[in-house]
């Protein structure tokens, strides 16, 4: 199955104040990895455009909660700084909707 892209729901404070946030409890480990690309919280648009383009691969379904069904999608990130890593990006197609929504992104092990 694959998820549609251009109708993804990606939110800027998920980007800037979790991913990319030194600061965030659980997201400044997260936003190690993503700084080491080059992501920054100033250019945040630069790893929403990025994580958009990881939804041209294939989204294994993981799970359904009470929100909605949850789907895995794992592919490569080139970084602004020119490198490169695997990441496994988590997004949900709440109940009632069609779009699927940013969860959270973490690197591929």
């Amino acid at each position: 199955m694959f998820l549609d892209a251009a109708a993804a729901i990606v939110s800027a404070d998920k980007l800037r104040e979790y991913l990319l946030s030194s600061a965030h409890p659980i997201g400044r480990y997260k936003s190690t990895f993503f700084r080491s690309l080059g992501y920054a919280p100033e250019q945040w648009q630069v790893l929403e455009r990025d994580l958009r383009a990881v939804l041209s691969n294939e989204a294994q379904p993981s799970g359904v909660s009470e929100y909605g069904q949850k789907f895995t999608v794992r592919g490569a990130l080139s970084g602004p700084n020119g490198r490169s890593a695997g990441i496994v990006s988590i997004w949900i197609i709440l109940v009632g909707e069609t779009a699927p929504r940013f969860v959270t992104a973490y690197p591929e092990e």
